[in-house]
């Protein structure tokens, strides 16, 4: 066959051009992007203005009666007891410490508290103070994760819409304001990923990421879930690096620091192994607390799962947001979905969508879950969002990009079914949501019961309550230093055996928090709380407060 008549291939070098013709431009490249380089934009005037009014927005929403809402909770009471342990005993702990949480939390809310004017009660109460301190870990989040996300997209549009979520979502604002490790734990962790998307990625960056890291896994254990992610991360802006060699060494040397002490801890207590090397569950070592047996535990603890009907997913999260979990849900889903199929030209997406399905895997994986395990899905499905916005409205005109978002916060923040900034009352009525509700004032009725306490309790009254008052009746005076929880009143044996030797009689007066009979319930599988049970049953109430569907008690036993 012959060949002429087809067309020739030709092959151009530099400098070649075809017969007759023009050299062929090479197809134009597509430019790497800023998480790589490190040339990151520097923060324009608009951005400024977005930052700040973003900090401002956090302060507003997450300063309004900061002290009044939520009611003071169980586990806000038990950090801010071991913090006043640690400043006033030098104890990880005023009981036997057994490596439930890691101590970083209460350590640095021991060290918030401990150069303040009146130390505890410099905002009138120890959870107050510990709460003023979730406000600014807050603002300081908001910054961090403002940054972050404009790195990681280029866009002032993506960071604006995820600091908006972050500071007025119901959840976050019942959550984000609490004294929960969680909340210290996504600090930390915002502030490893900052420090990894730095201009220039040095060495320090690499050092202060890794140190971050730390922190937050000895603050909250379940940091463990983002480790992977912020690992590519390192890898990803490090790939071509002179510096390579020493930030691959000197990050998980960081991140040790802060975990080994915590491990050197338990060993120098003789408490990192259960005697004999025994990890039975149903049999629990009785000489001495073990920090890997208390692992194993609750690696094994199982609850049943998130999506069942009686799940806090159903009973509390959902009603306090829907729009958030529905559209966070979908966007982690999209995110993952890009983050794949670009994760080598913007690896971004890859990057914050791994970390959400992560920690969303820590959720549904069957464990046991508290109401406020949903507090770290709060900023990461916020960024899936934001980056998600920010894709969709890419090819909109400027005026719509910015018109489309604050339609969708205008509705989200004035139709009442959000519960956002309105909500429907039990009336029936359009009124202010709970969080903004200026008349809502619900720790009032655990101040009157102290008070009521204070006034009519003597000193050296035995006593059965939670936690959430255990720092008001142990730290202003009158002291009440047999005052404890349940929870350690039954598990405990300097407080069940010696104090009140597992008889109802020893009891004098039993303060009933919120729920607290549903708690003690579902805490005596093995007969554990038989005794405190009993002498609620051999008590008279002698003060009541409620409401709505809040009450408080107090009961005089015998």
């Amino acid at each position: 066959m012959s060949h002429e008549g087809r067309p020739r291939l030709v092959v151009v070098h530099d400098g070649d051009r075809p017969p007759g013709g023009r050299a062929t431009p090479p197809a134009p490249r597509r430019p790497q992007p800023a998480i790589i380089t490190g040339r990151f934009p520097r923060l324009n005037r608009r951005g400024q203005i977005a930052l700040g009014a973003a900090v401002f927005t956090g302060l507003l929403t997450h300063g309004w009666h900061l002290f009044q809402y939520p009611l003071y909770l169980t586990d806000e009471g038990i950090y801010m007891q071991r913090a006043w342990s640690l400043v006033r005993q030098t104890r990880l702990s005023p009981y036997t410490y057994d490596y439930d949480h890691a101590p970083g939390g209460w350590i640095q809310l021991a060290g918030w508290a401990f150069p303040l004017p009146n130390q505890f009660e410099t905002f009138g109460n120890a959870v107050n103070t510990g709460r003023f301190l979730m406000l600014l870990v807050h603002l300081a989040s908001v910054a961090l994760l403002f940054e972050i996300m404009r790195r990681l997209s280029g866009s002032i549009l993506a960071a604006s819409v995820a600091a908006f979520l972050y500071n007025v979502s119901p959840l976050a604002i019942y959550y984000q304001r609490q004294v929960l490790l969680d909340n210290l734990m996504m600090f930390w962790t915002l502030l490893g990923m900052y420090c990894l998307l730095g201009r220039d990625l040095r060495i320090r960056h690499a050092l202060g990421a890794g140190a971050a890291l730390g922190i937050a896994l000895i603050t909250k254990e379940n940091a463990v879930f983002f480790v992977p992610s912020l690992l590519y991360l390192l890898h990803r802006r490090i790939k071509s690096s002179p510096q390579r060699r020493f930030a691959t060494s000197l990050f998980p040397f960081a991140v040790a620091i802060p975990v080994g002490v915590y491990v050197l801890y338990a060993i120098l207590k003789n408490e990192l192994l259960p005697t004999g090397f025994d990890f039975d569950l149903n049999n629990p070592p009785a000489d001495h607390v073990s920090l890997l047996y208390t692992l194993w535990w609750q690696l094994n603890r199982s609850q049943g799962s998130l999506l069942s009907s009686g799940s806090y997913l159903y009973t509390s999260w959902l009603i306090k947001d829907t729009p958030f979990l529905l559209f966070g849900l979908l966007a982690m889903a999209a995110a993952l979905y890009w983050g794949f199929k670009d994760r080598e030209h913007d690896p971004g997406f890859l990057i914050v969508a791994t970390m959400t399905a992560a920690y969303a895997f820590y959720l549904v994986r069957g464990s046991v879950v508290l109401d406020f395990y949903i507090a770290p899905m709060i900023p990461l499905f916020a960024m899936c969002i934001g980056l998600v916005t920010d894709r969709l409205l890419g090819r909109f005109r400027p005026r719509l990009r910015i018109a489309v978002p604050a339609v969708a916060a205008s509705v989200l923040l004035l139709v009442p079914t959000t519960h956002y900034l309105l909500t429907i009352n039990t009336e029936g009525r359009v009124a202010v949501a709970d969080q903004y509700q200026p008349r809502l004032n619900l720790t009032r009725m655990q101040e009157q019961q102290v008070a009521w306490i204070r006034k009519n309790v003597p000193a050296n009254a035995r006593i059965i309550m939670d936690d959430d008052l255990w720092s008001a009746l142990h730290d202003v005076r009158p002291f009440y230093p047999s005052a404890h929880s349940h929870w350690n009143a039954s598990s405990d044996p300097a407080v069940r055996d010696k104090l009140f030797a597992k008889n109802w009689r020893n009891v004098d007066y039993i303060i009933m928090s919120n729920k607290m009979r549903q708690a003690i319930q579902g805490n005596n599988g093995d007969g554990r709380e038989n005794w405190i049970l009993a002498a609620l049953k051999n008590s008279t109430m002698v003060w009541e407060t409620s409401q709505g569907g809040i009450k408080l008690q107090i009961y005089r036993v015998g």
